[in-house]
């Protein structure tokens, strides 16, 4: 590269697409810190984004055409490509896939980029019956595309102005392509337009992107007169008449086409990366609350079967630090069992009233254990089990907030986070599942079983 080349300044249209790039390569780094069930849950948006990358490297520009059934949205491409690369069918909603062609016939390349092509994209119609998966098929075309044709071929009616108007929302160029109009005479034509254009569209749409079109005009019969005189009748089909729309397509490309391709790559890379950070939380927290569900439980149930006194209330700390080395382990933050520990008497401070009054069953279970020798299991389990369960339970929520803010409180005190956690929780069904818990333990435990015989006998 010259000295010359090198200190030119970069276009401000070349800064918004190196700009674009890095916004995509960044969302793709963001996968990079997934586990393999988020993954699994984001696979098709990576593959999506990889492609977005790959478009905006190579200057491809989608074009997809979108609109109801029947429109002759299939027709249009093969009207705009000059060959017949789509199959036109009489019958209502033939197209059942998302399918593309090379539109090599327009000639036109994003500057600078030398692999630059034009697509053009046909789509499923968006109110075929049955077809709710179609819809949302074209949909998801017209979201990656980088210019959207409308194709109608009247008036619209309700689905395709709200389907119009969403579109429109998307802040991407759309032409309305207003199709088969050799179905209209003269006076029905310029009517149509003007009710388009000046009151049905006005706000919406410009003016100069509602563009009449026939793509698949209709056969005509001719007369020919013969050298002799004599006349014959001929059936012709008439040429397309797609000019108006194929011109306005390359105005736009020319003005805007590498301005397009930024703004369309930024606006997606964004998009996903909104939902790969909105399903990380879902999945996470779907998972770390099964986690504390699944360690209150097994604390409640360790605690409320265990005949030994004062072994429970050793046993149940333990499982509180376990459980809060695998919610860090969720949240991709690293936890020793000393901080852990740490970590689970931090909460028990902030949490005040519950832990006292879990550590007094805990003491009076423990005290009654101790002078029944241990025969009083049975009689105490539900209390203590249940107690301690769910003290287990609100350190398993605190902890969950405070891996989610990063291993800290947030900005906030760590009594006002317990505080506002135990406000939010319906302690009594909380309590009654881990009652139900322990109850089918006890159903199952012969020793329990035992100590229950053992009780019953000496009163």
């Amino acid at each position: 590269m010259s000295s010359d080349t090198a200190s030119t300044p970069r276009s401000r249209e070349d800064q918004h697409f190196d700009d674009a790039l890095a916004s995509v390569e960044r969302s793709l780094r963001q996968f990079d810190g997934c586990s393999p069930e988020e993954r699994e849950a984001l696979l098709h948006d990576l593959d999506q984004l990889r492609d977005m990358r790959q478009k905006l490297i190579s200057g491809r520009v989608d074009i997809v055409l979108f609109g109801e059934i029947d429109t002759g949205k299939s027709a249009l491409i093969n009207a705009l490509s000059g060959q017949r690369m789509a199959e036109v069918d009489v019958r209502g909603g033939w197209t059942k896939e998302v399918w593309q062609v090379d539109w090599e016939a327009c000639g036109y390349t994003v500057p600078g980029l030398a692999e630059s092509r034009v697509r053009l994209i046909d789509t499923p119609g968006i109110n075929e019956v049955d077809g709710a998966k179609r819809a949302a098929m074209a949909r998801e075309a017209a979201v990656k595309a980088d210019l959207i044709i409308f194709v109608t071929d009247s008036d619209l009616n309700e689905t395709e102005y709200a389907a119009l108007v969403e579109l429109a929302a998307s802040h991407k160029p759309i032409l309305l392509a207003v199709n088969k109009m050799d179905i209209y005479n003269s006076r029905e034509r310029e009517a149509l337009l003007e009710i388009l254009r000046q009151d049905r569209l006005e706000g919406i749409l410009a003016p100069e992107d509602i563009l009449p079109t026939t793509a698949d005009p209709r056969e005509k019969e001719y007369i020919i007169e013969k050298a002799d005189g004599t006349t014959v009748h001929e059936t012709r089909q008439p040429s397309p008449d797609v000019e108006p729309l194929k011109l306005r397509i390359l105005e736009v490309l020319e003005s805007e086409g590498k301005a397009l391709l930024a703004l369309n790559a930024a606006m997606y890379a964004a998009d996903k990366s909104d939902k790969l950070a909105a399903t990380k939380v879902r999945l996470r927290d779907q998972k770390a609350n099964q986690v504390i569900m699944s360690y209150a439980v097994m604390k409640s149930v360790a605690v409320a079967v265990n005949p030994v006194p004062a072994a429970d209330v050793l046993g149940g700390s333990a499982v509180d630090a376990t459980m809060v080395v695998t919610l860090g382990q969720i949240y991709g933050i690293p936890m020793t069992l000393a901080n852990a520990r740490s970590l689970v008497t931090a909460i028990a401070k902030a949490a005040g009233w519950v832990v006292m009054a879990e550590a007094l069953t805990h003491v009076a279970s423990s005290l009654f254990k101790g002078l029944t020798l241990g025969t009083g299991t049975v009689l105490t389990a539900l209390p203590q089990g249940a107690a301690a369960g769910y003290g287990s339970f609100i350190v398993g929520q605190a902890a969950k907030y405070y891996f989610e803010h990063g291993a800290s409180w947030g900005g906030e005190a760590p009594k006002t986070v317990v505080s506002r956690i135990l406000e939010k929780t319906d302690k009594q069904s909380v309590l009654q599942k881990l009652k139900e818990e322990i109850r089918k333990k006890i159903r199952v435990n012969r020793h329990a079983e035992a100590g229950k015989n053992s009780a019953e006998g000496t009163k």
